[in-house]
């Protein structure tokens, strides 16, 4: 048989003759699979991600520096429960805007970046010290090799 009519067997679901049918439990568990995966790879890492926004939208205080989604920076003067008010520029002008509005909170980013920064440099700091220790441990042991190697020698 010629490799096209095998295809279109194939796409029959008949191949010289024979029928050939598959379980249907078998469907329903890569149906369930395909779910499971999708769920994984697209719906749970975006719920996370708005859990995430929605936490940071609740922890705005006064005095903290938003951007809203529309790029408009400012620092928060009054929080309310469903709404806030801002000041932008140096001229002050105050603006209400929903708090579903606020992209960013720039003053919890700032400190976050500090405390990264600060936990960088104390690792740094801390295997230096190792290092040096090491450094010390090893100079003391090749002082101790030495002495007990010039004793044998007399």
């Amino acid at each position: 048989m010629n490799p096209i009519a095998l295809l279109a067997a194939a796409g029959t679901g008949t191949a010289s003759g024979s029928t050939t049918q598959q379980n249907p439990v078998t469907m329903i568990v890569m149906m369930a699979a395909l779910f499971g995966v999708m769920y994984f790879v697209m719906i749970r890492p975006q719920k996370k991600k708005q859990k995430e926004e929605q936490d940071m939208r609740d922890a705005i205080q006064v005095g903290d520096e938003i951007t809203t989604i529309g790029g408009i920076m400012g620092r928060v003067v009054t929080v309310k429960e469903d709404s806030l008010v801002i000041e932008t520029g140096a001229d002050r002008n105050k603006m209400k805007i929903a708090r579903w509005a606020i992209s960013t909170n720039n003053t919890a980013a700032e400190k976050a970046e500090a405390e990264r920064q600060a936990a960088k440099e104390a690792a740094e700091a801390e295997k230096k010290k190792r290092m040096d220790e090491a450094v010390e441990s090893s100079k003391a042991k090749r002082k101790k090799t030495k002495k007990k190697d010039d004793t044998f020698d007399e």
